[in-house]
C-alpha cells in the first residue's frame, strides 16, 4: 500500500520544515485582519510558527511575521499565540 504525503510547511523563524500539524497558521486575511488559523484552511497570506514559547517571543522580538504577512501584529495576537501552545 502507498504511504500518504505527509504535507511539510517552513517555520519563519526557525526555517526549519515540519509536518503542518507541529506549526501555528497565523494568517491576514483579505480584510486586513491578522488571526490564528486553527483550521488550516482561512482565506488569506499564511505564515507558520513551531510550537515553541521560545520561537514565538523570537518573532515578537524581531518582527518576522510583521515582515512575513506585510501587516503590523498586535501584541495581543503573540499573547493568545502563547495560550494556545
Amino acid at each position: 500500500m502507498k504511504q500518504k504525503k505527509i504535507p511539510l510547511r517552513m517555520c519563519v523563524v526557525t526555517r526549519e520544515r515540519f509536518e503542518k500539524r507541529e506549526l501555528l497558521r497565523i494568517v491576514r486575511t483579505p480584510e486586513g485582519e491578522v488571526k490564528i488559523d486553527e483550521t488550516s484552511k482561512m482565506n488569506g497570506k499564511g505564515a507558520y510558527l513551531k510550537k515553541t514559547e521560545e520561537v514565538i517571543n523570537k518573532a515578537r522580538k524581531n518582527k518576522i511575521l510583521d515582515r512575513a504577512l506585510e501587516i503590523e501584529i498586535p501584541g495581543s495576537l503573540y499573547d493568545e499565540m502563547l495560550e494556545k501552545i
